[in-house]
């Protein structure tokens, strides 16, 4: 029960700031030291990396998914 009770103060009083996918990508990229040379596993050519990171191309749902899996986080952070 105070377990519920904390989850509530805490969702009013501190609630978490929406940050859009490519800000969020752009912050693992950072926090974990890594270039865009580093993503190529994950989008295939420099080119795709190159207009995702600019914003001038929207990550794919299999973009998302190696996204999550390459970071360990939820697939949420990507929507």
């Amino acid at each position: 029960m105070l377990t519920v009770l904390v989850e509530a103060f805490e969702k009013k009083h501190y609630p978490e700031p929406k940050v859009g996918p490519l800000k969020m990508l752009r912050h693992l990229m950072e926090v974990q030291g890594l270039k865009q040379k580093d993503m190529m596993g994950i989008f295939g050519t420099p080119s795709i990396v190159s207009e995702v990171l600019n914003g001038k191309r929207k990550l794919t749902t299999e973009h998302i998914k190696k996204l999550s899996r390459r970071f360990h986080v939820s697939t949420d952070l990507f929507f």
